[in-house]
């Protein structure tokens, strides 16, 4: 609608219309954001609340479990009645701006097997620091007003059948730390300002999301990252050296990557899991890991590197475990040998189970690299 036929019909009433019609407006768009809350959930008269805070609770929880399908183990059964925080899975802490304010601080309904979807009376509960839903059947998208869980430091969606875009709604939550979105159907790609976020962990993987890692991936100050079994594409963000100082697990494992590992990842010196298998990553492998000392598992399998590896990774003090198998090397420090890593198929001469002349032939590694 136009500016030009909103104002018209304005013209021809009293001088308080517009005032009118700008309440009118504002409380419309409020409804909008949280639609059916008061047309779905009736609060009894008779019904007596400690505070506001756990109305609003009572409201937000009951339009969830009207959006339950399924609830097999009976998990919400005793959510009945007005106090709230004798419901299971529901949490109540004194809350931070007023201690003498008792809220629903957390909802943890993890390995539950619930099947439903989730309301956007959710938007209700400004209180929640805590919301865990891992390992139900929860479907369709994440609500917008999520957005107003301004508190929230853990949201857990993972292993469910949420779909859609990822949900930029997290982008909207100061508080958050911990993030774990994976085991769903979210696709296409991750928003650049997910890394901008000053998250603590930050799980991603098995998810449909697609198109290059953003290059300012290098800005999380994460400590723990799982963007696996995904299809993003081109190669690892050269901004990766970046996390140096808090980065201590990365798996990148089968996201279709590409080209060369950057050497910048020899930054990671504080990484003690780094798992890059199943890609399809060229060239060598940089010298410049010999510098992750904290290293404990390297995984390089299911690549098309090349090369000889190095003698300075195999002797890191506390790697434990180091895959190359299924590559192109051709050559291995003995150190690598002593050691017992697995390096099967791969092109080193004298060894057992390596591949055939014809795959090691530089004719076919280098149609495998152009790939």
């Amino acid at each position: 609608m136009t500016t030009t036929a909103v104002s018209r019909p304005m013209r021809r009433r009293h001088a308080a219309a517009p005032a009118f019609f700008f309440l009118a407006l504002l409380l419309s768009v409020i409804a909008s954001q949280i639609p059916s809350a008061a047309a779905r959930v009736r609060v009894p008269k008779n019904y007596v609340f400690q505070n506001l805070n756990l109305r609003r609770a009572y409201i937000a929880l009951q339009a969830l479990k009207k959006n339950i399908h399924s609830d097999p183990l009976n998990t919400t059964r005793n959510w009945r009645g007005p106090n709230v925080c004798s419901y299971r899975g529901v949490f109540c802490a004194p809350s931070p701006a007023n201690e003498s304010l008792t809220v629903v601080a957390g909802i943890d309904l993890n390995h539950a097997d619930i099947a439903g979807s989730l309301p956007p009376e959710l938007g209700l509960l400004t209180d929640l620091a805590l919301f865990h839903l891992n390992s139900n059947r929860f479907c369709g998208v994440v609500p917008r007003t999520l957005g107003k869980l301004r508190l929230l430091f853990e949201l857990d969606l993972s292993n469910n059948r949420f779909v859609g875009g990822f949900p930029s709604v997290v982008l909207n939550m100061p508080s958050l730390k911990f993030l774990d979105l994976r085991f769903n159907e979210f696709e296409g790609p991750v928003p650049p300002e997910v890394f901008n976020k000053d998250l603590d962990a930050l799980f991603l993987n098995h998810n449909r999301f697609r198109f290059s890692l953003p290059t300012n991936l290098g800005n999380s100050p994460v400590s723990v990252l799982v963007l696996a079994n995904n299809n993003f594409g081109g190669c690892i963000p050269a901004s990766i050296g970046k996390m140096g100082g808090t980065l201590n697990e990365l798996i990148l494992m089968n996201d279709n990557l590409t080209d060369c590992l950057t050497p910048q990842i020899g930054n990671l010196t504080e990484l003690t899991v780094f798992d890059v298998s199943f890609n399809r990553l060229r060239g060598p492998l940089p010298g410049e890991i010999r510098r992750m000392r904290k290293l404990e598992q390297l995984n390089v399998a299911h690549n098309q590197l090349t090369g000889v590896v190095p003698g300075d990774i195999c002797q890191l003090p506390r790697l434990e475990n180091f895959t190359y198998s299924y590559n192109y090397f051709t050559g291995v420090d003995p150190s690598c040998l002593a050691r017992g890593f697995d390096g099967q198929e791969n092109c080193i001469a004298n060894q057992t189970h390596q591949r055939s002349r014809e795959e090691c032939s530089s004719e076919a590694v280098q149609s495998r690299g152009r790939r």
